[in-house]
């Protein structure tokens, strides 16, 4: 009896791009990750998972398989086959043909249609829960390609469920919704590692899906999304009205949470046009409306995992320290570390070298220094923005304080970060 192809490996290849020897090399890395060892998967290896021949991979290939593509592996066509002794094989194969029997007439006896099954928000909770699995990684990590892929795919996954089977119209709002707030991710860990022209992909079907979805809230984190996007890359009239289309719907009205939000990134994208009034009143707004903001349990999870005082400081920091206010970038950078919470990693990262900057600006080379020295290895060497903020920090440190010990020092501490553990 022949194997049966693999078409839910092939289908997800074609998808991403990936030939036999590309995804071995992909596997590799990502088993030397799970495991300290580098993997020694080939083509072949690749070709036997998608002819059938190999079901069920090593633990550690599966393992590899599910960081790489998001998806658990029953998702990607592996299936696990029990040793099965001769009369056991005989039994399964009369039990095959009786139920494909069976199968077949109940198919033929149902309503008008595929048959398909009928889908529910069961099936909603579960992307939930990879969602929140997403927005962990996010904090620990934030900027990894790894993570854009994986909330890629799963914005896909949630997608293909559309056409699973039959659903009310409010599970099918809400599976749109999952595939926007995914994409949405992606589009954040694009923006994050600086992957700019993959943010903007993302960005493209993020807003479409938030508007089959009609979900205000995903809708309200796209398009502020899309305002930090722009700010980031220089167009902070683009980002104003990005972030305006966030600020005007009608959540904000509803929950000052939300619109403390919108004020405080509109306030960084002021802060990064050079308009000192309007950022200063955005942040006093901001402030404001989060005062105001009392509990609610209606909140989604991205929301309440990220947005508090701490984050709203940070944006202030941001907003200061581009309209060389350094004083009072380095009160809110102080303020913000203070009250960080404690799996917000990647937070803690950005800001504590934002405040070296802010410091260093003040002509507190000592104190920088101290300061960016506090930021992890990790951070430094694998988040493309903090990365390139530290080599800023360098660079005008020399040119602030050529000659002095406290260079040296800092170059002794960078060169530690290329040094194998």
């Amino acid at each position: 009896m022949g194997s049966t192809r693999n078409s839910a490996l092939e289908e997800w290849m074609a998808e991403h791009g990936h030939s036999s020897n590309s995804l071995a090399e992909a596997v590799n890395q990502a088993l030397e990750q799970v495991t300290g060892k580098p993997g020694g998967l080939d083509g072949s290896s690749v070709r036997d998972w998608k002819a059938g021949r190999v079901k069920w991979p090593k633990s550690a290939t599966r393992a590899a398989l599910e960081s790489l593509t998001g998806l658990p592996i029953a998702a990607l066509g592996f299936r696990k086959v029990p040793s099965l002794r001769p009369q056991e094989v005989a039994d399964m194969k009369r039990r095959t043909l009786v139920g494909g029997i069976a199968a077949a007439v109940a198919a033929a006896s149902s309503a008008p249609g595929t048959g398909q099954r009928r889908l529910g928000m069961s099936d909603v909770d579960r992307l939930q829960q990879r969602f929140a699995e997403i927005i962990a990684s996010d904090h620990r990590h934030g900027g990894q390609l790894d993570i854009e892929q994986r909330a890629s795919a799963l914005a896909g996954q949630a997608l293909n469920l559309q056409n699973a089977g039959g659903a009310t119209q409010r599970v099918r709002s809400s599976l749109y919704a999952s595939a926007a707030a995914f994409r949405s991710s992606a589009m954040w860990a694009a923006i994050d590692g600086r992957r700019f022209d993959t943010a903007m992909v993302h960005m493209r079907e993020a807003q479409a899906l938030a508007e089959m979805s009609g979900d205000q809230a995903i809708k309200f984190r796209i398009w502020s999304h899309a305002g930090t996007f722009y700010r980031h890359t220089g167009r902070p009239a683009d980002g104003i009205a990005a972030n305006d289309v966030a600020r005007n719907l009608h959540l904000t009205r509803r929950d000052s949470l939300f619109a403390s939000l919108g004020l405080a990134r509109q306030g960084a994208i002021h802060g990064a046009a050079q308009d000192s009034t309007a950022a200063r009143r955005s942040f006093g707004q901001a402030q404001d409306a989060m005062l105001r903001a009392g509990p609610s349990d209606e909140r989604p999870a991205w929301m309440l995992a990220f947005y508090d005082q701490a984050e709203l400081d940070s944006l202030a920091l941001s907003a200061y320290l581009a309209l060389g206010d350094y004083a009072t970038a380095e009160f809110h950078g102080h303020r913000s570390l203070s009250a960080l919470r404690p799996h917000m990693v990647r937070s803690q990262a950005i800001t504590t070298t934002r405040l070296a900057h802010a410091q260093l600006a003040q002509k507190m080379p000592d104190v920088a220094t101290a300061t960016a020295m506090k930021v992890s290895a990790e951070a430094a060497t694998q988040h493309a923005r903090v990365t390139r903020m530290l080599q800023e920090f360098g660079a005008a440190l020399r040119a602030t304080a050529a000659g002095s010990s406290i260079v040296q020092t800092w170059n002794e501490h960078v060169a530690t970060w290329r040094t194998p553990a």
